[in-house]
């Protein structure tokens, strides 16, 4: 049977109802590493508080739910035509990416959705790759977020020739580069309960909490979300660069590479390529496990606006 892969790109699955609360927002900061010291992200009265700009990853599984859910019921999902049927069982997010349109509220209030489509499908002799975009609009229509994530459905085979078809993308990081030591680097260590905690922003997969689990999939064990990790470079660079300032990123992207268990220590290196669009600056990444030596992040891209140095 032959299989019409470019008639899935393109396709817009129904809009998903979201919704987030204040709680919600400081759990997800203590999720990717927030530590005590760090007010303007765990502290509702604190001048500075606000949501990380990444929040919005976590709700393609969270949705509108405020209670843990079964994350069997959260996956699959409709099916694509032109595809055949992908085995949700054997699926890894390979990147993830967000655009950051307008600042996010503390709490959302009910009406805000995501609309989402799939813009590329891509075969090669390992797999088919999905990618999706997904949009953060409000109760009127409004974007406020960008968000890309492709989906590598791992050992599934159309047609067995190589494919690739998109619509859209996000920006690609440029390489890093090989003739100067980073601008910034970042250390940062995730704590055993690190995954029992970022669960709690709505993805309940088991393999994140049973040992067992994870054991049989090959990992030894629990690993962490690689969302955690993701977050964990984002805070340490808006940090690092911003000097805390959450409004002062609008992009940031990376393909996860290797994982990251709980306890394990991560290191960002981060170098200015650039200017970015509006004031920012274009910056290249690199997130690495420096228990295991390999590299958790890559093809890391960011746009974000430098703190001004002070005057003297």
């Amino acid at each position: 049977m032959s299989y019409d892969l470019g008639k899935a790109v393109g396709f817009k699955s129904k809009d998903q109802p979201v919704s987030w609360t204040r709680k919600d927002i400081i759990t997800y900061a203590l999720g990717v590493g927030a530590k005590h010291d760090e007010l303007s992200l765990v502290y509702e009265l604190d001048k500075s508080w606000g949501p990380l700009p990444t929040y919005p990853v976590v709700l393609g599984l969270k949705g509108d739910d405020q209670d843990v859910t079964l994350f069997a019921a959260k996956t699959g999902g409709e099916p694509l035509p032109g595809l055949p049927k992908l085995n949700s069982n054997r699926v890894v997010h390979a990147t993830q990416s967000i655009e950051i349109l307008k600042d996010l509220p503390v709490a959302s209030g009910s009406g805000w959705k995501l609309s989402r489509r799939v813009v590329g499908v891509h075969e090669n002799k390992s797999g088919i790759i999905i990618d999706n975009e997904a949009v953060l609009l409000d109760p009127h229509g409004v974007p406020y977020a960008k968000l890309y994530s492709s989906a590598f459905y791992l050992g599934s085979k159309a047609n067995g020739d190589k494919f690739s078809k998109a619509i859209a993308a996000p920006p690609q990081a440029k390489p890093v580069p090989k003739d100067r030591k980073p601008d910034w680097v970042v250390r940062d260590k995730t704590t055993p309960e690190q995954a029992l905690i970022y669960r709690l922003s709505g993805d309940y997969n088991p393999l994140h909490i049973d040992p067992e689990l994870g054991k049989v999939m090959g990992f030894g064990g629990v690993i962490l979300h690689g969302l955690s990790s993701y977050g964990f470079a984002a805070r340490g660079l808006i940090q690092a660069i911003a000097n805390g300032n959450s409004r002062a990123l609008t992009v940031f992207g990376a393909r996860f590479t290797s994982p990251v268990k709980p306890g394990d220590e991560l290191e960002t290196s981060a170098w200015e390529v650039g200017p970015g669009p509006n004031g920012t600056s274009e910056i290249t990444f690199i997130t690495k496990n420096l228990t295991s030596g390999k590299v958790a992040l890559g093809n890391g891209v960011a746009f974000i606006k430098k703190a001004e140095k002070s005057k003297l």
